[in-house]
């Protein structure tokens, strides 16, 4: 309860504030620690409501889990934990003429001293309770009827079954489904992703997961830090120093030598249209196009060439400009169009730009939000047609010199930059009414003009 009547909900150093509520839907709310049957707040009652809505703020932050019970010795058969925010359990069309088996994205694995049931496509992971349920799990991994289910499975729940086909882990089959393998699941988009990859991406970013992320330190007190520079290799030495020299010998390895992450923008002297021009002009333009054949009979592929290298010349990176400030250039979310040498508007809310450019001040621990926000996002499918088992790596290395390209461009302009480990792909995909899947980000970089710091007094 909070001084001004409202009250809030902490786990560990995160709160947030609910509202304020009747005293009778307080004491109602108080049953979520032990368990609150959806049931008793379904109702049209003024108290149902009320606590329909606590209920939904707290789904909204992902602070809710959901049980589902067995009625005859009230075992946690399933609980479900949310993984996106906003997640609410939905029980998908089932009967007994239905065919359903698991995805070939869903896993189930060991946690602690629990079995958990996920999917980089579910918004949730279920935590498996009872054995029995894990071993009609495993009998979906080949199409099942439900009539047979019902009649052969002794751990059979329906209701289980409906919440993971609307979890994805589940697919409901249709006579042109086949046996339900790589073709009949999702659209095309979705056949180019291998497991591995698919996993990595989701579990990597954020929005898709609630696990701990960034510099958590987690294993600080059970092992120690290793050393900056490795311990060198026994052995002959060839002493290398007696070829360098103090300073550098070219213009290029003095860039090298220069480069550095900026955090904090000079926002009284933004970074100009004409400067972010002349930016993605020398690190992201296309400069030719070209076409061929990537085996004997195959189809026509059209490739670019642009100022970083690229995988197989494929070039599946786009930029998604997030501007704050920039002389000349409205506030909003544009895409680059490397070909026209463009940028083009996106119909971003004000409140999703606001959270995409606080989560990189949060990530970057500046002082303030860049000025410029280059969300890197890959068009998965120009890697992916072409490379298996090694396509999302590609891609990652592939924004590593895309990222030292930035660097180099900034230090050579006196511009200031930043690399942003973290970016939260739930978000992206809301901003841009884009599948997560199809086009989603890889990495972001902080683009402005550098606070120049303080003269010595």
């Amino acid at each position: 309860m909070q001084a001004d009547g409202s009250i809030a909900t902490s786990l560990g150093d995160y709160s947030v504030n609910l509202g304020t509520f009747s005293a009778a839907a307080m004491d109602r709310a108080g049953h979520l620690a032990t368990g609150l049957p959806l049931a008793s707040f379904a109702g049209k009652s003024a108290l149902a409501r009320e606590v329909d809505v606590l209920v939904h703020r707290l789904a909204r932050h992902g602070l809710v889990e959901y049980r589902l019970s067995s009625p005859r010795d009230e075992q946690d058969l399933v609980v479900i934990e949310p993984q996106v925010a906003g997640y609410w359990p939905q029980c998908a069309k089932l009967g007994n003429g239905d065919t359903v088996v698991l995805s070939r994205f869903a896993y189930l694995r060991r946690r602690g001293n629990e079995m958990v049931l996920e999917s980089p496509r579910a918004g949730a992971l279920f935590r498996i309770g009872d054995p029995a349920i894990a071993a009609t799990l495993a009998a979906l991994s080949r199409p099942q009827k439900i009539s047979k289910l019902r009649r052969h499975a002794a751990s059979f729940n329906l209701d289980l079954l409906a919440l993971l086909l609307d979890s994805q882990i589940l697919l409901k089959l249709d006579a042109k489904s086949g046996e339900g393998l790589r073709l009949n699941e999702g659209d095309g988009n979705l056949v180019l992703w291998d497991f591995h990859d698919f996993l990595f991406h989701t579990r990597s970013t954020e929005g898709r997961h609630a696990n701990p992320l960034g510099g958590t330190f987690a294993y600080a007190d059970a092992v120690p830090p290793l050393p900056a520079v490795r311990p060198p290799w026994p052995g002959k030495k060839i002493d290398l120093r007696k070829f360098s020299t103090s300073e550098p010998i070219s213009p290029f390895a003095k860039l090298l030598r220069e480069r550095h992450s900026i955090r904090d923008f000079d926002d009284e002297h933004p970074i100009t249209l004409a400067e972010l021009a002349q930016f993605l002009d020398a690190t992201a333009r296309v400069l030719s196009e070209w076409s061929g054949a990537n085996f004997d009979g195959g189809p026509e592929v059209t490739y670019s060439t642009r100022p970083y290298p690229a995988a197989g010349s494929a070039y599946e990176l786009e930029l998604y400009l997030a501007v704050s400030n920039c002389e000349g250039l409205a506030r909003g979310l544009y895409h680059y169009d490397a070909g026209g040498h463009a940028l083009v508007a996106i119909g971003a809310s004000a409140q999703q730009l606001h959270a995409l450019s606080t989560a990189a001040e949060f990530a970057m621990d500046a002082p303030g939000p860049p000025q410029v926000l280059i969300t890197i996002a890959a068009r998965f499918g120009r890697i992916s047609w072409k490379y298996s088992s090694i396509a999302y790596s590609l891609i990652l290395k592939d924004v590593g010199t895309l990222i030292q390209t930035f660097y180099l461009a900034t230090t050579d302009m006196g511009l200031g930059g930043c690399a942003i480990g973290t970016i939260n792909i739930d978000l992206f995909a809301k901003m841009t009414e884009l599948e997560f899947h199809v086009e989603s980000p890889v990495g972001q970089f902080a683009l402005g003009r550098g606070k120049k710091p303080l003269a010595a007094s």
